[in-house]
Order: C-alpha cells, then structure tokens, then sequence
C-alpha cells in the first residue's frame, strides 16, 4: 500500500457514503467484521453498520461532512481525521425533529488494511454540546 493512498480512501469514504448518503458503498470500504466505536456504542459488521448509518442519516437532514484534515501514521495503516458534521436536527439524539442548525465537530481514528479495506474506526464526536444547544432552543 502506498503511504499516500490511505487518506484518499478514508476520504472518499466519507464523500461517498456519508456526503453521498449511501449506505450501500460501504460495500466498497470495508470489511466484513467491520467495527465502529461512536457515541459510547460498538457497531460490529458491515451489514449492521450500514443499518446504523441509516438511522444515523435519517435523524440529520442535510448531513454534510467536512474534513478538516487528515493525516496517517508511516506505513498507512492508521489514519487520523478531524471533521465537521452539519445538517438540519431531524430528531437527533432524540430531540424533537425541528430541524434546527446542526453542528457538530468530532475526530475519528481509522484502522486501515494492506489492500486499502478499513477494519476499524473510534469516533469521538462533540454530541453532548451539541444536544445541550438543541435543548436549549425548545
């Protein structure tokens, strides 16, 4: 694997699964025993992870994810990213679906095969601020 090739691939995953809203090009990406660790949850296989990312689109409208920047450890297996998710409050976090501004920043630390498929990923994503921001405004 070129040491180069590792952030091309987290970021197309992230243009064309979650700015695309496709959960199905997760097919692409990663690997069968996929596991997520976000919001204090561990999501396990690729087929539970494409259900938990349709949940996930359904509570934002308007999702858009924006990398701030990414960076990978020397032989590529590790990529580290910060970025910025906005969109339109559709019941996040259980609020009431008002469709307010949603901002929320978060980073997340991927774990990368040889052949380019992505093993893992550990987000830690800005949720309390901003479900505290959404209470406030009801």
């Amino acid at each position: 694997m070129s040491t180069s090739n590792s952030v091309d691939i987290v970021h197309a995953f992230w243009d064309e699964v979650w700015n695309a809203h496709d959960p199905a090009a997760v097919d692409r990406f990663v690997v069968d025993d996929f596991v997520i660790v976000t919001g204090g949850e561990t999501v396990t296989g690729r087929e539970t992870f494409k259900r938990w990312i349709t949940d996930f689109l359904e509570k934002i409208n308007d999702m858009r994810l924006e990398v701030l920047e990414s960076f990978q450890n020397a032989d590529g297996s590790r990529v580290a990213s910060r970025w910025l998710l906005t969109g339109k409050n559709n019941g996040f976090a259980g609020t009431a679906p008002d469709q307010q501004d949603i901002g929320m920043t978060g980073t997340a630390v991927w774990a990368v095969r040889e052949d380019g498929k992505l093993l893992s990923n550990h987000v830690e994503r800005a949720a309390l601020e901003q479900l505290q921001r959404l209470s406030r405004s009801t």
